[in-house]
């Protein structure tokens, strides 16, 4: 018999809701004090508080499922933002150029977007599985700031480079990369309070606390 959970369908819809909506606000360069990153940043930390979460609780073979559901959301979001960009604009309709500017995605941001989360991602939730074990269960802050410095690591560092490299100066690169980078992991340690409440809350509420010990760790299976 299947397990049924009560919060793990809310807590998908909201991951992938987090990624959906950085993904169109990272179209804007943000200054704020010494850092330098795209809008998304602000809220795109988020996602790995969410799979922190799904993996601390349901387990590393629910989390493939979420990331997977996300991956496929992302994509066909960028697919349709493409083609409605690529159609005839109506006579009279005269926002195409403010369009292509915010929504009018290249395939090579497309392509470092997908990447970079999948990786990221993934390496953040198998960190995780993997220090549970380890540490059986105890110091929760150990993993989900372990596997976001893992993750947020993989992820930044893919996107700006496939994204970026050879289109913009070096320096621009290296500062928004460190930039995002610790403005991410830092938004994880902020938020490691909450993320202890929301866990030891659905530990008890599902009754739930999986451990992935016999788990094959393959990203690509969806069984």
């Amino acid at each position: 018999m299947i397990k049924s959970y009560r919060y793990f369908d809310l807590i998908m819809a909201s991951f992938v809701a987090v990624l959906l909506i950085s993904n169109i606000a990272s179209t804007k360069i943000l200054e704020l004090g010494p850092f330098t990153f795209d809008g998304g940043t602000i809220l795109f930390p988020l996602s790995y508080i969410f799979g922190d979460i799904l993996t601390e609780v349901y387990g590393y073979k629910r989390s493939r499922r979420v990331i997977w559901t996300g991956f496929f959301a992302a994509f066909l979001m960028s697919v349709i933002f493409i083609i409605v960009g690529k159609l005839p604009a109506a006579a009279g309709w005269e926002n195409q150029e403010a369009y292509e500017k915010i929504l009018g995605l290249t395939s090579r941001i497309v392509m470092a977007s997908l990447v970079a989360y999948f990786a990221g991602e993934f390496s953040n939730s198998y960190v995780l599985a993997k220090m549970k074990i380890i540490t059986r269960g105890r110091w929760l802050w150990t993993r989900t700031i372990g596997s976001t410095i893992v993750g947020e690591g993989v992820d930044t560092f893919l996107f700006v480079l496939i994204a970026f490299y050879g289109v913009i100066p070096f320096w621009l690169l290296l500062t928004v990369g460190i930039s995002n980078y610790i403005f991410k992991t830092g938004v994880e340690i902020i938020f490691t309070p909450l993320t202890y409440k929301i866990v030891k809350f659905l530990k008890r509420s599902e009754e739930e606390d999986y451990y992935d010990t016999d788990t094959k760790f393959n990203p690509f299976s969806l069984k």
